[in-house]
């Protein structure tokens, strides 16, 4: 059997296992990224998310010395929710953005990769495979950008034609010198909408982000959300899609073939006051298949609070002044004195001042004087 005949065995094989799409390149050292990288790391733009050096993120052969192709695959994810509950007055929703739909997506490429590598393998032993999905050093976009599979858009994400930015990416690098495809030759043209409509400004254009600004990553820190970011976080719980629900590479697409991919949407789009309340086993067990909770439930109780007082909703009143009275972390009880502040306005004063020498943390305080400076 010869290179081309092996590749197109993969190839078919490939389309029987859940992949969507599949392409392959070499594994030479990533030149031109390693110096948008360089510029990356020189201009702050990093989230600390980031794994490994900028000398193992370009150059394939520092994870497998003997590597001679990598192979890039592309699975389609659902972007619209159906039967969704919706929010309203007394019963607000959060929403978790779409890559985080449905099982953990790393385990879902790994599976997918699995397969395809003991594939691989069956019909020649001796190859050696190392997979990567997202935490891996290597740039799952920028790998499929070479492997032909799509273009990298000025939202940072690959625009596959077949499924525009909603697939999740994944890579194997091998010692089997599969042929090459030739990169998708695309642009966005004079379009910039995602770069318009972003809502802190995080696309800096040529496909470049901020991560810092980005709020798909300020929903993942830990620590107070920057002030100037609360306003437009709206009820995201987890991520961003606005980049991607504006991009018009994205009309007509949806895809909901992969029976492995199950959308539940009370999960999805969450009650908040529940998610206050919610033992550490209920977190687990309800929200610990979404990748959108790998960060834990601190995030998502923060960007819980924030949401309510974007509602501006007063029926959380109470189960916030709970919060803030009795929560034992700090970033949880001064994200609820800053909502009890958003949401009651004037009437938010006296009860602000009663607390404010019970508390001894200044960032609490802070956070309590943050709420109500703007009624005050």
């Amino acid at each position: 059997m010869n290179r081309h005949e092996f590749k197109e065995k993969v190839i078919e094989y490939a389309s029987t296992i859940g992949i969507d799409d599949i392409g392959f390149t070499t594994a030479e050292p990533f030149t031109e990224f390693k110096a948008k990288l360089i510029d990356y790391y020189k201009n702050g733009y990093e989230s600390g998310f980031e794994t490994g050096t900028i000398e193992e993120r370009t150059n394939p052969k520092a994870s497998l010395p003997s590597a001679k192709s990598i192979i890039s695959i592309a699975v389609g994810y659902p972007n619209k929710l159906r039967n969704a509950p919706k929010s309203k007055r007394g019963d607000r929703r959060g929403i978790f953005a779409r890559a985080s739909w449905g099982m953990d997506y790393h385990t879902l490429l790994r599976k997918r990769l699995e397969k395809l590598e003991a594939y691989i393998k069956s019909i020649d032993p001796s190859i050696e495979c190392k997979s990567m999905v997202d935490t891996g050093v290597l740039s799952d976009r920028e790998v499929a950008r070479r492997s032909g599979l799509g273009f990298i858009g000025k939202n940072g994400f690959v625009i596959n034609p077949k499924l525009g930015t909603y697939s999740y990416l994944g890579e194997m690098i091998v010692s089997y010198p599969f042929p090459e495809d030739e990169e998708l030759l695309d642009s966005c043209g004079d379009c910039n909408i995602c770069v318009d409509r972003c809502p802190t400004g995080a696309l800096v254009g040529d496909g470049q982000l901020n991560s810092k600004k980005c709020i798909s990553f300020l929903t993942q820190t830990k620590g107070f959300m920057p002030v100037q970011y609360r306003g437009v976080v709206g009820n995201r719980l987890y991520g961003c899609d606005t980049c991607q629900q504006v991009c018009p590479r994205n009309r007509g697409i949806n895809t909901e073939h992969h029976e492995d991919i199950v959308l539940e949407p009370e999960i999805l789009k969450p009650e908040l006051t529940s998610l206050l309340k919610i033992s550490n086993r209920e977190f687990k067990e309800t929200y610990g298949h979404l990748a959108g909770v790998w960060r834990g439930k601190k995030p998502i109780q923060r960007n819980a609070i924030l949401a309510l007082a974007h509602y501006k909703e007063e029926s959380a009143l109470d189960l916030l002044k709970e919060v803030a009275e009795t929560d034992p972390r700090p970033v949880i009880k001064g994200t609820a004195y800053w909502a009890i502040g958003q949401i009651a306005g004037n009437d938010a004063l006296e009860y602000i001042y009663s607390r404010y020498n019970e508390e001894t943390d200044q960032e609490i305080k802070q956070e309590m004087l943050l709420g109500i400076q703007e009624v005050s």
